[in-house]
């Protein structure tokens, strides 16, 4: 590896740190923070298992870090079994 490829590996490290500093994330950044895949972002975010802005007027799903954290802290069970049981639980409570 020469001395360039080193240099630009480097920077894409730092890329990332700082990428860790923001305040609001989007999926991408998202997924790069956890190591979840966006598709798994996704699904809990359709189930409503994962805190989300609730800015009406914007399409994209935005993520408040802080939020994310204590999530992560508190519901460290992301399997898709476990997710599949809050779902479950979610129809029967709006079917009532």
């Amino acid at each position: 590896m020469n001395e360039q490829e080193q240099v630009v590996g480097l920077l894409e490290d730092i890329k990332v740190l700082l990428s860790h500093t923001k305040k609001v994330m989007n999926v991408e950044d998202l997924a790069q923070y956890t190591g979840l895949s966006k598709s798994k972002i996704y699904k809990l975010t359709h189930l409503k298992l994962i805190p989300t802005g609730n800015n009406p007027n914007i399409r994209q799903k935005f993520f408040d870090k802080e939020k994310i954290d204590v999530w992560l802290l508190g519901e460290p069970d992301l399997s898709d079994a476990y997710l599949e049981d809050q779902f479950n639980k979610n129809l029967l409570k709006n079917r009532k």
